[in-house]
């Protein structure tokens, strides 16, 4: 599939899990694409070898999402490596859960700094770049609609936060052609929320279809919001999730 050929990808937290499917698949369909990671070096050059086997170019960047001027310096970076950006997808995620007496302002800020701060200022760095056409999707959760369990007050505080930046950018940049979305996935297979981990059960329960997503499935809806078949939709919030907020 060639749907996004000459088209440029970045990708935040794109060496594992959600972001390493959805990196291949944007380049699947012909997208160059980079990505950025914090830890996983050696995944992370392993995505983007895998993605270089496909005949599209790619580049890691180290960027901690927590670095204001980090997150900032990678998008201006991909866009001067690659001559252009097309698409930003804000997938990079802090995942900080246990009883809200536990959590204090070292955690919060660390929270809203990934899952808030860094992709507004990824998306503010990125319109600098893009023309008419120009995609930004962020990857939320379904624990920004639904919270079945305690100990998930601040993430669900983060993700929630992504529903007003989402509505607010897509107003702001319709005018230029430029549209905003919002995927929220429900649990899906990955190292770090395994379906067979410890009360994967119980949670496959609380979904329509009684399974976890795999992270392809996740990766397939952005790139629909990537591709030409999702130029009218903006401002749109995507339950990904099995049913799990019905």
């Amino acid at each position: 599939m060639n749907e996004l050929k000459d088209k440029v990808a970045l990708v935040t937290g794109g060496g594992r899990g959600i972001g390493a499917a959805i990196a291949r698949r944007l380049a699947e369909q012909g997208a160059d694409v980079a990505l950025t990671y914090e830890q996983a070096a050696g995944r992370a050059s392993a995505v983007a070898g895998e993605i270089e086997d496909m005949g599209r170019r790619s580049l890691a960047v180290h960027a901690d999402s927590g670095d204001a001027a980090a997150v900032t310096a990678a998008v201006d970076q991909v866009a001067e490596v690659f001559g252009r950006l097309d698409i930003v997808v804000n997938n990079a995620g802090a995942f900080m859960v246990g009883p809200v007496a536990d959590l204090g302002a070292a955690e919060l800020d660390r929270t809203l700094a990934v899952n808030v701060r860094a992709p507004y200022l990824a998306s503010r760095a990125a319109v600098r770049h893009m023309g008419g056409g120009g995609r930004i999707i962020s990857i939320g959760s379904n624990m920004a609609e639904r919270v079945p369990f305690g100990g998930m007050t601040l993430y669900a505080l983060s993700k929630t936060a992504l529903v007003g930046m989402t509505k607010g950018l897509a107003r702001e940049l319709g005018a230029r052609g430029i549209t905003v979305n919002l995927v929220h996935p429900g649990p899906t297979d990955t190292d770090a929320n395994p379906a067979d981990r410890p009360g994967a059960e119980a949670i496959r329960g609380l979904t329509a279809l009684g399974r976890y997503a795999t992270p392809s499935e996740i990766a397939a809806v952005v790139a629909f919001l990537a591709g030409e078949d999702g130029r009218y939709v903006t401002g749109a919030v995507v339950n990904a999730d099995g049913g799990f907020t019905v």
